[in-house]
C-alpha cells in the first residue's frame, strides 16, 4: 500500500484513507473543523458500503461544510437566451466568487461592508471623478485587464506598451496647433508658478507604424496634473481644460507641444478608495506621469502613460501601472525661453486587423 492519502468518496463524504506511516493530524486548523468522525478499522471493513483497503487504517470522514451543489445551481440558472459572452464568462466569475467566500469564511457583515464600499463609490462619482474605476486601479485590476487586452490585440512586437486610462480623462480636450502650450493662464499669482517655470518642458516625437513609417494626421491627446498634484477638474483655481490638449501629427508624423515635467501626486483618498488604502496600510502616491491617447486611421488606438525617471515612486505606484519601456528621461533644453527641459518620445501604433 502506498504512503499518504488515498481519497475515497463515501456517500457525500470525502473519506481520506491514511496508512500507518502517514501523519494522523489534519493539515490545517480548517481541516480539523471539518472532521466529523474518525475510526480505526481493520482490513476489508466497510463504511456505508464502501470497502477500505487492506491493513489497519484510519478513516477520516469529512462532511462538506457548505452545500456542495449550491454554486452549480446558481450557474445553471442562466437562461437559454443569455448573451453568449456572459454564458462564457459568468460560470468562472461565479465559481471564483463563491470559492473566495468559502475560502475566507466571508461573513454577512464583511460582505455588507464591501457592498457599501461599492455603493459609496457610485455616490461620489460624476463626470469628473470615477471612484469605482479608482477602486479597480488600487487592486491592480485595470492594469491587468489593460495588459490582457493589449497583448491579445497586438500585431507586432514593436508597438508602444499601453497603460491604464485612469479616472481623470476628459473628452473633447481643445485641438491645438503643433508647438503650442497646454499650460493655460500661467501668471505669477498662481501658487505653483515658480515650480511651473522650473519644470517647463518641450515635448515632441513621432507617431510611427510598426515598420517605422510616419503616420500623418494621427491625433495625440495629452493630459497631466499641475505642479500641485491636481488635475484641473479637481482644482477650481485652474482654468477649464488646463494641461490638456490634442495635436495632429504633420507629414513626418511629428507632434510637439509645451507642457510641464510631471510630479508625483496622491490619488484622491477622501473616498472609498482612500479608505481601502488606509486599511491596507498603503500609500496613495503615483509617480509623475503624462497621459496619452494616440489614434490614427487604420491603426489601433493606444492609451498609455510616460513616467519621469527622476520620480521616487517609480517602484511604488499605487495603481501598478509603471512599465520599464514607458520610463523617460527629460534633458536640459538650451536656447528656448519657454522651456527648461525637453523630451523626445516616439509612439508606435499597431495596425487594425
Amino acid at each position: 500500500m502506498t504512503n499518504g492519502l488515498k481519497k475515497l468518496q463515501v456517500q457525500g463524504y470525502d473519506a481520506a484513507h491514511v496508512d500507518n506511516s502517514a501523519s494522523q493530524s489534519p493539515s490545517s486548523p480548517r481541516d480539523a473543523d471539518d472532521v466529523t468522525d474518525s475510526a480505526s478499522v481493520s482490513s476489508s471493513s466497510t463504511i456505508d458500503g464502501a470497502e477500505t483497503a487492506d491493513g489497519p487504517s484510519k478513516i477520516l470522514l469529512r462532511q462538506h461544510k457548505y452545500d456542495p451543489t449550491f454554486t452549480d445551481k446558481v450557474i445553471a440558472a442562466t437562461g437559454p437566451n443569455a448573451h453568449p459572452r456572459l454564458v462564457e464568462i459568468m460560470p468562472s466569475l461565479v465559481r471564483h466568487l463563491h470559492d473566495f467566500a468559502r475560502e475566507v469564511n466571508l461573513t454577512v457583515g464583511e460582505w455588507m461592508s464591501a457592498v457599501e464600499l461599492i455603493n459609496d463609490s457610485g455616490r461620489i462619482s460624476d463626470d469628473r471623478r470615477n471612484e469605482t474605476q479608482l477602486l479597480c486601479d488600487i487592486v491592480g485590476l485595470e492594469t491587468l485587464v489593460d495588459e490582457i487586452t493589449s497583448k491579445a490585440l497586438a500585431t507586432s512586437n514593436h508597438e508602444t506598451p499601453s497603460a491604464i486610462l485612469g479616472p481623470f480623462y476628459r473628452h473633447d480636450a481643445p485641438v491645438l496647433p503643433n508647438g503650442s502650450s497646454i499650460v493655460r493662464n500661467l501668471t505669477p499669482d498662481v501658487s505653483w508658478y515658480e515650480q511651473a517655470i522650473r519644470d517647463s518642458a518641450y515635448i515632441t516625437g513621432r507617431v510611427l507604424s510598426p515598420q517605422g513609417e510616419p503616420i500623418k494626421g494621427a491625433i495625440v491627446d495629452v493630459w497631466h496634473t499641475a505642479p500641485n498634484g491636481l488635475y484641473e477638474q479637481q482644482d477650481s483655481s485652474q482654468p477649464d481644460m488646463n494641461l490638456r490638449g490634442q495635436f495632429a501629427t504633420d507629414d513626418e508624423g511629428r507632434y510637439a507641444f509645451y507642457a510641464l515635467r510631471p510630479v508625483a501626486y496622491p490619488i484622491p483618498d477622501d473616498g472609498p478608495a482612500g479608505r481601502l488604502l488606509k486599511m491596507l496600510d498603503r500609500h496613495p502616491y503615483r509617480p509623475g506621469h503624462i497621459h496619452f491617447i494616440v489614434s490614427a486611421k487604420e491603426h489601433r488606438t493606444l492609451t498609455t502613460q510616460v513616467f519621469d525617471d527622476r520620480d521616487e515612486y517609480l517602484l511604488q505606484d499605487a495603481v501598478f501601472a509603471v512599465k520599464d519601456e514607458l520610463i523617460v528621461k527629460f534633458l536640459p533644453r538650451e536656447g528656448d525661453p519657454n522651456a527648461k527641459w525637453q523630451l523626445e518620445y516616439n509612439f508606435v501604433l499597431g495596425k487594425n486587423e
